[in-house]
């Protein structure tokens, strides 16, 4: 029998029981470091031989001495065999932990392909990956000679924020001026690109020795930056299998992940179709399970698990062991998920058979419908929006970049 493995999971959000629980299932040891705050929540507390917790910074990230000397520590008795990051902002920090600790997985350099805005549309840019029209913030003369060459409007975005997070939209030259010089001695931290009007799509996939073995290609019904700053109502759906976007965007993730050195993860990779040219431009990768609870939305449609199966591609690699990935279902599926004006909303009265997940989580209301009809998803999808925004809908002030 091999040997168990220690894997120690790092997170400052709640997410990734699964991946915890395929880990445990197979005979490995698994360990959890996580933010104090996170102390109260469901973790699977029967997988886990030991947890941790430690308190974070005022602006949400890890203290990187505190947290390197806590596993440094730990590293005496323990021996971990390997980091995993869970969430998308703890890649960076672990990436640097396994150089430090001279650990397998992604170094640092790779990380900031997958966390950093502006390092991602550099990488895609120079293996001629199509990109929106961008520039880094560094010297006044590119920023003039883009606000020049670009028409407006543009967007200001956080190099190394999630989502729609700290997005600003600018529309002449005097707001963007405006905004750069606010930023003062954060504006290194940001990038401004040409807003381009279309459809944003996400492909969320499985990679293993550099291949892509598994994919999904899916359709923001809004875009998450019309979400988060129109106060709007999160919505996804799965392509029709075999589509020409599908294909395409098939075709352009593998490039992603192939020319951004990705070996061995989960991705949620998002692009944009161009309503003016129709080409797809890459906006954005990860390396890691996409959020939203869009890997319910994916393991509807698909029968895979997202989480489950990074666990278990991880732990092939450790052991060098073969990976093979289960069957792959060929459904559709779509998510509606909205912040609700009720505490404890009551979705009882949405009954359609096609319902497979219902969100449990406060003033929050949420549904996965599964079918294998895509324009059978559309229309529940549709019907469902209208009724959520009627019924219990409420919305917040987008949040502001505060993890610089």
């Amino acid at each position: 029998m091999t040997e168990p493995r220690a894997i120690l999971c790092i997170t400052s959000f709640y997410k990734g029981t699964a991946f915890i629980e395929a880990g445990h299932a197979r005979g490995h040891r698994m360990f959890l470091l996580t933010a104090t705050k996170l102390q109260h929540e469901d973790w699977p507390w029967d997988c886990l031989e030991d947890t941790y917790f430690m308190d974070l910074q005022e602006d949400g990230t890890w203290s990187m001495d505190d947290l390197m000397n806590s596993i440094a520590y730990k590293m005496r008795s323990i021996g971990f065999d390997k980091l995993v990051a869970l969430d998308d902002f703890d890649v960076d920090q672990v990436a640097h932990l396994r150089e430090h600790f001279r650990m397998p997985g992604m170094g640092s350099t790779t990380a900031r392909y997958f966390r950093d805005k502006l390092a991602m549309r550099m990488k895609a840019q120079e293996h001629g990956i199509a990109v929106p029209g961008f520039t880094n913030l560094f010297k006044d003369q590119d920023i003039q000679r883009f606000s020049e060459q670009v028409p407006a409007p543009w967007l200001l975005k956080p190099r190394s924020e999630a989502s729609a997070t700290g997005i600003k939209k600018l529309h002449d030259t005097d707001a963007l001026w405006d905004t750069v010089n606010g930023l003062q001695d954060h504006r290194h931290r940001y990038l401004v690109e040409r807003f381009a009007p279309g459809d944003v799509y996400h492909v969320d996939s499985l990679i293993h020795h550099g291949q892509v073995v598994f994919s999904k290609a899916s359709k923001y019904l809004d875009t998450p930056f019309e979400v988060a700053h129109g106060g709007g109502i999160f919505r996804s759906c799965s392509l029709e299998l075999g589509s020409e976007d599908a294909t395409k965007l098939k075709v352009l993730n593998e490039r992603v992940q192939q020319a951004f050195g990705m070996q061995h993860s989960a991705s949620h990779t998002e692009f944009i179709k161009s309503h003016e040219t129709g080409e797809f431009y890459f906006l954005e990768t990860s390396a890691r399970v996409g959020g939203a609870n869009l890997a319910e939305m994916v393991e509807a449609s698909s029968g895979i698990n997202l989480w489950k199966e990074w666990a278990h591609i991880e732990l092939a690699v450790a052991l060098d062991e073969p990976y093979e990935l289960p069957e792959v279902k060929q459904h559709y599926a779509g998510i509606v998920v909205s912040l609700s004006r009720h505490q404890h909303p009551d979705t009882s009265s949405f009954t359609d058979p096609e319902i497979c997940w219902r969100m449990n989580k406060e003033w929050h209301i949420g549904l996965i419908v599964q079918s294998e009809s895509a324009d059978r998803v559309r229309e529940l999808l549709d019907l469902y929006t209208e009724r959520i925004a009627k019924e219990f809908h409420a919305s917040l002030e987008p949040p502001d970049a505060t993890r610089l």
